[in-house]
């Protein structure tokens, strides 16, 4: 979210490398045994077929809930039609609990407690890594085929897939099902009407520095006459910590733990670094923004008091009505936004990704700078206690299929895991998601994802607590920082 595809990669060179060649030795036993796709449960997984009464196998798969009461057969029919699954097998789909967090409890609850099914699983980005950590999930370096561990190295979105490596021994243990990351939307007949050209410009592809942003959404918002230049998030919950203030603050090349090679550890051995000058300077920025302040001259070039103090307690559809409301030039949300907006709006409507205040090449902390979206989206993981991991493998190599990702696309406005996806003719014919493709494959390419480990939930709202503060000028950004810098030093530390 914070660089392009090159600095990404940089910044995870090792992880990256490993789950692939650490695949050499299990892609290798598989191939031997003249299975190109599945797991040999003859070698080291002790995977077993289990099968169902009908003399195929059943696979149960923990998935979301709402597609799963309204899509299954849907669902189904396409990993065999469009994934290419075998009729010997079946996929059962176990609804999961709506909420993210009592999902993430119920299926810690049962692989602690070893239970055999589901035999798969749907897992939020944003607690894959602690499931990693505590050993609860299979090792896929060991249980795909090199060919599917080499697709997704080479074609999914890196910064996604990060997330589901352990970034001690580098296997991979989620398969990427979908991302999902935000974009900047604006009034595209607002800021066309104030003079501005965004296409012949490429704002949808080009991303634009804050300084020139903050002088165009100001700007703009005089010319329309409106309440707002500026909508986003910023109030006291995880969505600051994990999304808006990481963006902004990624963006100006900070870090809360030195970079991007220490996002998920180790805790205790990882630097923290939220009171260095790029994270004050990003939360500077953001009090121009809200404030129209510049005590130290260092924003007297960016436009500002642009965007109202309602933000400190915005969350994402508090911060959304105004802008479908037409109060609002500029909005930052997720994609289900865009789909929103564009009922509303419809070719008026234009998306950007987010902008930045240093290149790549420019930032303090490796793996950061540049344009920055968060993260956030789900993955396929497997249950180590199944008795089918040769059939979860074929599933999940089903599920990899191009064909099968479009499906639900087509479906479910679930973002493909691939970057070549975005510009085919079945994407961009998605109403109305398919029109905003460009920037959407763009913002993909260059996400950050929160720093997930044992402790991020206690550090997360220490972080929202501190940044509020800030942007609501309660504390400098410097004595908010501090106060926050020994906070988390604290959280890093052994009980």
């Amino acid at each position: 979210m914070t660089e392009t595809e090159d600095t990404t990669q940089n910044g995870s060179s090792v992880s990256r490398r490993r789950f692939v060649l650490g695949a050499g030795a299990s892609g290798l036993a598989a191939g031997l045994s003249g299975c190109a796709s599945v797991f040999d449960g003859g070698s080291n997984s002790g995977a077993q077929t289990g099968s169902s009464d009908s003399g195929g196998t059943t696979v149960t798969w923990g998935f979301d809930a709402t597609v799963a009461q309204d899509h299954a057969a849907q669902v189904r029919e396409a990993l065999h039609n469009k994934g290419g699954l075998s009729d010997d097998i079946r996929v059962e789909f176990q609804p999961g609990q709506p909420d993210s967090g009592k999902r993430r409890a119920a299926y810690n609850r049962l692989l602690s407690s070893q239970e055999t099914s589901p035999d798969m699983f749907m897992m939020d980005n944003g607690w894959v890594n602690i499931f990693i950590q505590r050993g609860q999930l299979a090792n896929l370096s060991e249980v795909l085929s090199d060919e599917t561990l080499s697709t997704i190295e080479n074609e999914y979105f890196s910064g996604f897939t990060e997330t589901a490596i352990d970034p001690a021994s580098g296997n991979l243990f989620g398969v990427p099902l979908y991302p999902d990351y935000p974009t900047m939307l604006y009034r595209k007949d607002l800021v066309e009407r104030a003079g501005y050209n965004p296409t012949e410009d490429n704002w949808a592809t080009e991303p634009m520095t804050w300084e020139e942003w903050s002088n165009i959404a100001a700007d703009v918002q005089d010319d329309a006459g409106l309440d707002y230049g500026f909508t986003t998030q910023w109030d006291i919950y995880v969505g600051t910590a994990c999304c808006t203030f990481n963006e902004v603050m990624s963006s100006w090349g900070g870090a809360y733990f030195g970079g991007r090679e220490n996002l998920f550890g180790p805790v205790g051995e990882r630097p923290v670094t939220v009171d260095s000058e790029p994270v004050i300077d990003s939360l500077n920025m953001m009090r121009k923004f809200v404030h129209d302040e510049d005590s130290g001259g260092q924003f007297s070039s960016y436009g500002g008091g642009f965007t109202p103090t309602n933000i400190l307690s915005w969350i994402e559809d508090s911060s959304l009505a105004p802008f479908i409301d037409g109060n609002a030039v500029f909005h930052r949300n997720w994609p289900y936004a865009i789909n929103q907006a564009a009922g509303e709006f419809g070719d008026d409507l234009g998306t950007m990704p987010i902008p930045y205040a240093v290149s790549e090449s420019e930032a303090q902390f490796p793996g950061t700078g540049g344009t920055t979206s968060a993260l956030g989206g789900w993955h396929i993981t497997a249950n180590p206690y199944s008795e089918k991991l040769d059939a979860v493998a074929e599933v999940i190599q089903a599920a990899t299929r191009e064909e099968f990702q479009l499906f639900l696309l087509e479906m479910e406005g679930w973002l493909p895991p691939r970057a070549d996806l975005f510009g085919s003719s079945t994407a961009e014919n998605v109403e109305p998601i398919g029109n905003y493709m460009d920037t959407l494959r763009v913002a993909g390419e260059n996400t950050m994802a929160r720093p997930v480990t044992a402790v991020w939930n206690n550090q997360s709202s220490k972080i929202a607590q501190q940044t509020n503060r800030a942007v609501d000028r309660a504390a400098t950004s410097a004595e908010a920082m501090r106060s926050l810098q020994s906070t988390l030093e604290q959280t890093e530390q052994p009980n």
